[in-house]
């Protein structure tokens, strides 16, 4: 019978609906890791709002020049939707305050216990997952669906429209996917871990895999 190497045990991971309590972890370490995501996500968070309100800002003027300045006619008329699709994008980008930086001050000032600080991030988690699920695009569905039809109904120039609205729907889904991420990660990571079970026990590392359905544990040793 072969023998099995080292080296592919320690690529073998296994995925196994256990409770957390079967694992004796290292606590200071997973704490640590916690506080450097959040840290991650409040600097990723201030860079992508005020970013993003730059470039909406930048927009909102250009937008505001031409439509009085623009030579074309069909040219100011565009840009006055601009305007206000720049305006509401920007009221929404600087109100849109991200999570991180909020629990990063939590995690920061709190007692250092580690079931918070999971709980903390998990609810961090599920905020960004929010952020990326279909409700969050409702908003910009609704906006740059009116400004095409604005154009393409009310102006009759259909391709117009539809590229206007096309547009903005790929700036709006490019926002979107640029939020910070760093609570999912964190939770996702491969942490030091032994496992117990009778007489055998197992040193490696394990990880939470927290999906929409399910949420189990990978053991990797």
């Amino acid at each position: 019978m072969p023998v099995l190497r080292r080296t592919t045990l320690l690529n073998a991971c296994l995925v196994l609906l256990l409770p957390l309590s079967a694992l004796a972890q290292q606590p200071m370490p997973e704490y640590q890791a916690y506080e450097d995501a959040l840290a991650r996500g409040e600097r990723q968070a201030n860079v992508w709002q005020y970013g993003w309100a730059g470039v909406y800002a930048t927009s909102l003027a250009f937008n505001g020049y031409q439509s009085s300045e623009a030579d074309d006619r069909d040219d100011r008329y565009d840009a006055r939707v601009g305007v206000v699709k720049s305006a509401l994008a920007l009221a929404g980008t600087l109100m849109d305050d991200q999570p991180h930086p909020a629990a990063y001050r939590e995690l920061r000032e709190g007692d250092g216990n580690i079931e918070s600080a999971r709980r903390l991030l998990h609810a961090v988690a599920e905020e960004e997952r929010q952020r990326r699920s279909l409700r969050a695009r409702l908003g910009s569905l609704a906006i740059n669906a009116a400004s095409g039809l604005l154009i393409g109904v009310g102006d009759g120039r259909g391709r117009d429209g539809a590229i206007n609205f096309a547009t903005g729907m790929l700036i709006s889904e490019l926002q979107l996917q640029t939020q910070p991420r760093q609570a999912s990660v964190a939770i996702n990571r491969f942490k030091p871990a032994r496992v117990s079970l009778g007489d055998i026990h197992l040193e490696g590392e394990y990880a939470l895999l927290v999906a929409p359905n399910q949420v189990g544990v990978a053991l990797r040793y």
